[in-house]
């Protein structure tokens, strides 16, 4: 943003010079000329004045610091938008002449103990004050801790603050951090979630700085910091300095603890306990107060008006003037004759000149700012100060969104006559195009839908795949139906059709290794065992397909198992019992008829069988046993 010094703010705050600069905005001390005293006016930078969340963002911490009444808390007195002349968004606060925390610690590297708890305790006091309020201030660092030439600790910048007075903007899906990644909270990081736990660890991180002069995480990229802070416990700071008290290291270490149950629920609560111990280290010290120093002036009296003198009464003559005494006073000399019909004529041409310039086709208005401001709302504005308005181009704009103002003609600040004729250009928002669905079509047939779009063929890919057939496009990247820039290319994947295997022969392999091999290819295997004099059972007789077949995955295979010989020679059964010759002969493929029975004193056994043992019979052949 171009330096703004010597501009005059709302009519009001002249900018003197610049204090410092961030990311969002610029400082100025200034000069609250209704008021005649020195000022801090905060401008956001004219870029971000576009985007309605920085805005808000910006008016957010005017109010948050508004809604608190703390002698650490930087006050702020006024917030508005500049209408006349520079376009501004602009927070005005009061004037903390001093230096910064980190200043100091620039300096001085760390702080002694009883030193650093007096800086803490105004800090956790004030941060204590908001939570009280409910609002979470979620940027404590260093940076935002001023220290002014009279020893009182402010703390500064809201910009981050969230709670029920002001509204809560931070959101999962934002999983945008805007803090300082080395102070932020666990939870900002991997959750971008903030609460009063939150501003106590950022605030422990930054007393651990002031003890020992360092950060306890440093990395080359902001990322790895945060990624230390979510999965390492910050060190006690008695690690790096040597007699520190035990209640203060231990405090310290709790309200840095990774897991927010267990550091102090608050910065209420952060401070009681720094205060017993600093009341512990120093038991004959004052207490410490956070009240105003300065006493408040009884009210003058106001003082009496002097009794206005009045001038003594003008004597009246009695006498009478004659005839030639009156028309000798009444006559006047060619002179004043003159001079009154030149101060005439000068008269008449200071009202044609006021009327040329303030009513008529001289008169001029200043110009005000309606970039940003939707069409309706410019329009109102300009209609209201008796201009004309015009839409002379629409075009795509990557921040500014659809149906705002992205520049007028003449720009603000400029002067133009009533009834003049204001040109607009306004935002068609962000270029982007929706991907075309290409499923199932070639990539010629792509080529051609995409050339008719700002997008184009980017990588091809080709893969199998058993249900598109071959050359035609599986999907695309991005996705059919998302909106993106112009000029995006779209990567694409074809099928190469069903993927294909060579059948191998198994002919005379063991069944269960041909079984798990072809399954394990991906095919559809039916094993079918049956009788064969030749091979040896468990072996492959035969398969279908044959070997050299190419065929997809999931091809059915049919492999034929030899169960063996088709027959069998009847065992010696005699003297079993009748459950165990029936298992026997079972076991071999028979079929066992239901026994003849004789009746015999003796237990029951097999006495007989038919056929007789040592038959050769084929398998499924019917036995008859008798038992007695």
């Amino acid at each position: 943003m171009s330096d703004l010094t010597g501009h005059l703010i709302d009519g009001r705050y002249q900018l003197l010079s610049q204090m410092g600069s961030g990311g969002m905005a610029t400082i100025y001390e200034a000069l609250d000329t209704r008021l005649d005293r020195r000022v801090a006016v905060k401008i956001m930078h004219s870029h971000l004045a576009q985007d309605e969340q920085f805005v808000e963002r910006f008016i957010r911490e005017a109010k948050a610091a508004a809604a608190l009444s703390h002698p650490n808390i930087v006050s702020v007195q006024d917030q508005g938008w500049n209408q006349s002349g520079v376009p501004a968004v602009f927070i005005v606060m009061e004037m903390v002449a001093g230096h910064t925390l980190r200043e100091y610690l620039t300096e001085r590297g760390s702080i002694p103990i009883a030193d650093g708890i007096k800086f803490l305790l105004p800090v956790l006091s004030a941060l204590g004050a908001a939570h009280k309020l409910g609002i979470v201030h979620r940027d404590v660092k260093p940076e935002n801790i001023l220290v002014s030439k009279e020893g009182r600790i402010k703390i500064a910048d809201f910009g981050l603050a969230k709670g029920a007075l002001i509204g809560s903007t931070m959101t999962a899906e934002s999983s945008v951090i805007l803090g300082s990644v080395s102070y932020l909270s666990p939870e900002q990081v991997s959750r971008g979630i903030a609460d009063s736990r939150s501003d106590v660890y950022s605030a422990a991180i930054t007393a651990f700085e002031i003890f020992t002069g360092t950060k306890p995480f440093e990395g080359d990229e902001p990322i790895q910091i945060a990624f230390m802070h979510v999965n390492s416990q910050v060190p006690r700071i008695s690690s790096l300095v040597e007699n520190v008290p035990q209640a203060l290291d231990d405090l310290i270490y709790r309200a840095t603890r990774v897991d927010p149950d267990q550091r102090p629920r608050d910065a209420q609560e952060f401070h009681s306990e720094l205060l017993a111990i600093s009341h512990s280290l120093n038991p004959a010290g004052p207490q410490l107060s956070l009240e105003l120093d300065i006493p408040i002036a009884p009210m003058r009296e106001k003082s009496k008006k002097r009794s206005e003198k009045l001038p003594p009464p003008v004597p009246i003559s009695t006498s009478q003037e004659t005839t030639d005494q009156v028309n000798a006073r009444r006559k006047v000399s060619n002179r004043v004759k003159r001079n009154r019909l030149i101060a005439a004529g000068l008269t008449l041409i200071l009202a044609l000149t006021g009327w040329w310039v303030l009513a008529g086709p001289g008169a001029s208005v200043k110009f005000p700012s309606v970039v940003g401001a939707n069409v309706e709302q410019a329009k109102t504005t300009l209609v209201a100060l008796g201009l004309q308005t015009t839409i002379v181009e629409e075009r795509f704009d990557e921040e500014i969104p659809k149906g705002r103002v992205i520049s007028t003609q003449p720009t603000a600040g400029d002067s133009i006559a009533p009834g003049g004729l204001v040109s607009l250009t306004v935002s068609k928002g962000a270029e982007r195009y929706t991907v075309p669905s290409l499923r199932k079509i070639t990539t010629e047939a792509a080529t051609n839908l995409l050339a008719k779009t700002p997008l184009r063929i980017g990588d091809i890919t080709e893969v199998f795949n058993s249900k598109v057939a071959k050359g035609l496009i599986i999907s695309s990247t991005p996705k059919a139906g998302i909106q993106v820039k112009r000029d995006t290319l779209v990567d694409l994947v074809v099928s190469k059709g069903v993927e294909t295997f060579n059948l191998v022969s198994y002919v005379g392999k063991n069944g269960e290794q041909a079984l798990n091999e072809l399954t394990s290819a991906g095919f559809d295997v039916t094993p079918t065992y049956i009788y064969d004099e030749v091979v040896m059972p468990g072996e492959v007789i035969s398969q279908k397909p044959v070997a050299g077949v190419a065929l997809p995955a999931g091809a059915g295979v049919e492999i034929f198992i030899s169960q063996g010989s088709a027959f069998v020679f009847i065992p010696n059964v005699l003297r079993y019992t009748q459950k165990r010759a029936v298992a026997v002969l079972e076991d071999l493929g028979l079929v066992v008829a239901k026994p003849i029975k004789k009746v015999t004193k003796t237990s029951k056994v097999v006495i007989g069988i038919n056929p007789k043992v040592d038959t050769k019979v084929k398998r499924g052949t019917m036995v008859t046993l008798t038992v007695g």
